[in-house]
Order: C-alpha cells, then sequence, then structure tokens
C-alpha cells in the first residue's frame, strides 16, 4: 500500500485491510526482520537514491541506484507512507526492473506516472480526476476494489480461452 497519508494512519487502514497482521511485526524503523516492513517515502528514497537514467543493451533505461537496498527493502515492504508521486515511480520502475508484473490503483493526478509506468493501471471512474483515467489501462467504473477482482477473474478466462481457441 503506498499512500500520501502519515505512517500511523497507514498502518491503520493497512491492518484493517489485512495487509499487515499484528501491531508488534508491524513497527516502522524495527532493526532485523521486519525493518521494512512500514516506511515513509523519504526513508525509501533516501535507501535506493532517485531513479538514473543509464543505457542498458544499448537502450536508454531508468534504473534504482542502490538496487540492493531496493531489492532488501522490495522483500518486506507492505506499508510506504508519506510517499510522493516520485516514491510511487521509483517503487514501480525498480519492480519492473526486477521482472515483477506490476499494476498500481490510483485516483488521483498525483499517481498518474506511477498508472502509466505499470504493467497495467488500475483508475476510479468515479472519483478519478481525468488526469488518472488519461494515464490508467482500466477505469473502474464503480470504485470498487473487488471490481478489479472480478476483472482479473474474467481477463484470466477471456485469455484461457484464446490460448485454448489458437
Amino acid at each position: 500500500m503506498v499512500t500520501g497519508d502519515n505512517i500511523e494512519t497507514a498502518m491503520a487502514i493497512a491492518k484493517e485491510a489485512g495487509i499487515l497482521l499484528s501491531s508488534s511485526e508491524n513497527k516502522p524503523g524495527k532493526a532485523g526482520q521486519g525493518r521494512y516492513r512500514c516506511m515513509t517515502g523519504a526513508e525509501f528514497r533516501g535507501l535506493v537514491g532517485e531513479l538514473k537514467k543509464d543505457i542498458v543493451n544499448g537502450e536508454v533505461k531508468e534504473v534504482i541506484p542502490n538496487l540492493h537496498a531496493f531489492r532488501d527493502i522490495a522483500k518486506e515492504l507492505r506499508v510506504l507512507a508519506r510517499s510522493t508521486p516520485l516514491d510511487k515511480y521509483i517503487l514501480v520502475t525498480g519492480l519492473r526492473n526486477e521482472g515483477n508484473v506490476v499494476a498500481v490503483t490510483g485516483d488521483g493526478t498525483n499517481d498518474a506516472p506511477a498508472l502509466k509506468k505499470a504493467d497495467v493501471g488500475f483508475a476510479m471512474g468515479i472519483t478519478g480526476t481525468d488526469v488518472a483515467k488519461h494515464a490508467c489501462d482500466i477505469i473502474v467504473m464503480d470504485d470498487n476494489f473487488a471490481s478489479i477482482v472480478k476483472a482479473c477473474m474474467w481477463g484470466r478466462n477471456i485469455y484461457d480461452n484464446i490460448r485454448k481457441f489458437l
């Protein structure tokens, strides 16, 4: 969960949504296992650095300066609070560069860069801004996150049927 909310609010919402489990294992900045589970955007950016352009296989690509730190954080990260649009974009870029398939949901103008960079971007149809809607791949017409699960189910079904047909 990546949000602009403060870390306490973000953690409370994440617990309610089942993203975080017990309060003892979710303390921000805890040493050892779970130290990167909840962090702020500034902490994240301070550890991984800002994106740099590099030539990879003859192609200009955005890369994470501290890839080792990014990999450690990506394994554990559950909540990124007080994040900026740049933090979201860095996270999506890093995950994609590591070979992950990334989906992003958003409703604001600040979500547009991450929505565009993701493999699939979901924007909210009712509360979403025009900028978010234009940057995304799929508009969730009822603003219900459960609709995304349904869309994935139907999408997989259609994909499987096309593969069977071909």
